[in-house]
């Protein structure tokens, strides 16, 4: 059987000029505050990847934890890390599924997005969540994300969660000043060294994403959910963990009832 040549190869000298002997390479990003370049590659038999590549010491510790994390969690709308390859210098490269779709992190696209019909949204949100079950089975806490972890297909209705590279295994107490992230989308405890960050901090970032997702605006101000829905938001974002819902799965449960 003829080896892939993204799935099987073991050590290139350079990630770039490799891609090109093996596919075309049509899109690049090499602007990320992550220190990653990324490619997306079409090979000859017409399937598309996208290839992560370390540049710098912090983002291969970035494409370490990623590459743990998705050994143990698995779920159809995270865009998983299938293989991965060994560059110059001791950098890595990770392998991925390409997948259609627009970020909702551009002011553009998010607007779109919040334009859509609510049920649309509903749907979105819905798999955001059932993803995050997966997380919480297996131990880990999101830690970074935001709508820049969101990559929707307009045309096809379809929601994936991308570069997850942040999540850890939890509970785990902060020794930095923060956390990685957004500030629309943090916690309180995020921005506080010797804080514990656990399963709760996870629901308050879901609480603010289906807060967010769900306003017609940018002020949050043009709510477009229920009262119920509001509610259930407003406890999973209350500042203090305790009084948040005490897992993903309670949120879940609380979020269907108030359908």
């Amino acid at each position: 059987m003829t080896p892939h040549p993204l799935l099987d190869v073991e050590k290139v000298p350079a990630v770039e000029p490799y891609l090109r002997t093996v596919g075309e390479v049509f899109r690049g990003f090499r602007k990320q505050d992550s220190g990653c370049f990324s490619y997306g590659v079409q090979l000859p038999d017409g399937t598309r990847w996208f290839v992560k590549e370390a540049t710098n010491d912090r983002a291969q510790c970035s494409l370490d934890r990623a590459w743990a994390f998705h050994r143990v969690v698995r779920h159809p709308v995270i865009v998983p890390q299938l293989h991965r390859f060994a560059a110059a210098g001791g950098r890595t490269a990770a392998v991925m599924p390409w997948h259609e779709g627009e970020n909702l992190c551009t002011g553009g696209n998010r607007s779109r997005f919040r334009a859509l019909p609510v049920p649309r949204i509903l749907r979105a949100l819905d798999r955001i969540l059932d993803a995050h079950l997966a997380v919480e089975a297996a131990g880990q806490i999101a830690v970074d994300f935001y709508d820049g972890a969101l990559l929707y297909d307009f045309e096809g209705d379809e929601l994936h969660l991308i570069d997850l590279d942040d999540y850890r295994p939890g509970p785990f107490v902060l020794a930095e000043d923060r956390l990685p992230g957004s500030r629309r989308f943090m916690a309180p405890e995020e921005w506080r060294r010797g804080a514990v960050i656990d399963i709760r901090t996870t629901v308050h970032v879901l609480g603010r994403t289906a807060r967010l997702l769900l306003d017609a605006g940018e002020n949050e101000d043009a709510f477009r959910g229920t009262a119920a829905q509001l509610a259930v938001l407003a406890r999973a974002t209350r500042a203090e963990p305790g009084e948040r819902f005490a897992g993903v799965r309670e949120l879940v449960e609380a979020w269907g009832a108030a359908k």
